[in-house]
């Protein structure tokens, strides 16, 4: 049976244990943590793994005799809690379930899947009822996940593509009523700080201004920080209402000719670059002890994955990667020179990320443009490690 918690704007699910405990599999779990970086100079991969760790089943006990006293409900220790971050992005669904860990958490299940919620929204203003299909059955099995896990709390937001479309609030009620998820629509500033928190220990060390960005698929987050105290501080921070998908649907990029191909990428930048521009304005000058940038999204651990020449995607292999930016720049002009069908053959992009790919690289040569730092910091981590990191800080965990 689920229960819905709402509390000051911000809905939760809290999952009962309706279910008999199930055994945990036996696969490893990452452990999501601050970790060495890594200075990518070229295509090698210097093999990093990031720690693992495994999950223990819990004790199945007989059901006590008819005579006996009553039995108390069972009462997990706070370091067996576990919780549920569920982040519906305009072109992804994504979950992770996790417990606190002595140095950060350990992942206990995650899901993600490509869903689109926010196709045709460009144009239409409007969720399509495809879009709102897709993502509904995702979401289902987002909603088995965190039952089957006993999830103690859980945190379910939605960005752009809620916050835009007119039948976003229907939305919503409908994927309380069919899937008992209680969805939370938050602003583009609340978006900005959880991808904040959820990987700014990825950051370079250093003095110098810090910028980081999270390229999504309606917008995109940058969030200058200021990174001299214990925990970063927001100076400053913009959403620009271009994405990969929004972005795409406005720039088609599936062009036969080359130099149709170029001339939409151009366009993209400068659109892009227009947005940007007060922004730009606000950024500091004075670049003494170094820029530091740190991307979190789909499109730069897709670049960094090409860029390494993976054979197929690896968290561990990307997930902390300081890639010099010239590289992302080059990476990112051979792809939007590039038709569909050869994006496609690439091993990283496959059909799923191609008609998608050459927006988001336009956006991170934008970005680039604006804060022109010698070098890329990559983060497969953002938006859920956030809402994690702040649902055990309340339980007195991550302090």
């Amino acid at each position: 049976m689920n229960v819905t918690l709402q509390s000051q704007s911000v809905a939760f699910l809290q999952h009962a244990g309706s279910c008999p405990p199930r055994l945990p599999s036996r696969r490893a779990r990452d452990r999501i943590a601050p970790k060495h970086r890594r200075v990518c100079p070229g295509p090698e991969n210097d093999g990093f793994d990031g720690s693992m760790a495994k999950s223990s089943p819990l004790p199945m006990r007989p059901a006590p005799r008819a005579r006996s006293a009553p039995t108390a409900p069972a009462i997990f220790a706070p370091q067996r809690r576990v919780y549920g971050a569920l982040d519906l992005g305009t072109n992804n669904c994504r979950l992770l379930i996790a417990r606190p860990a002595a140095d950060g958490f350990v992942i206990v299940d995650a899901f993600s899947r490509i869903v689109r919620l926010g196709e045709g929204l460009a144009t239409s203003g409007r969720l399509s009822d495809a879009a709102m299909d897709r993502a509904v059955a995702a979401l289902r099995i987002c909603s088995d996940k965190l039952r089957r896990r006993h999830v103690h709390l859980a945190r379910s937001v939605a960005t752009e593509a809620c916050r835009r479309a007119e039948n976003g609030p229907a939305f919503i009620e409908r994927v309380r009523r069919e899937t008992g998820i209680a969805i939370d629509i938050i602003s583009a500033e609340e978006e900005a700080r959880l991808a904040v928190m959820g990987c700014h220990v990825l950051l370079e060390a250093g003095d110098g201004p810090a910028l980081i960005f999270d390229i999504g698929g309606g917008s995109t987050e940058l969030v200058l920080i200021d990174t001299s105290g214990p925990a970063p501080r927001t100076l400053d921070w913009y959403s620009a209402p271009w994405g990969v998908v929004s972005l795409t649907e406005v720039e088609p990029v599936d062009l036969s000719c080359a130099i149709d191909r170029a001339d939409s990428y151009r366009r993209m930048r400068a659109r892009v670059a227009d947005s940007f521009a007060g922004f730009a304005a606000r950024l500091p000058g004075d670049a003494a002890g170094g820029l530091r940038l740190l991307g979190t999204s789909g499109t730069v651990t897709t670049l960094a994955s090409v860029h390494l020449g993976l054979p197929s995607y690896d968290r561990s292999a990307v997930d902390g990667l300081v890639v010099p930016a010239a590289a992302m720049r080059a990476v990112s002009r051979m792809l939007a020179h590039m038709s569909y069908e050869e994006r496609i053959a690439l091993p990283c992009i496959g059909t799923e990320r191609a008609d998608l790919v050459v927006a988001g690289c336009a956006i991170l040569e934008a970005i680039l443009d604006i804060f022109p730092a010698e070098r890329l910091g990559v983060a497969d981590r953002g938006i859920r490690e956030g809402i994690l990191r702040s649902l055990m800080a309340r339980d007195g965990h991550l302090a």
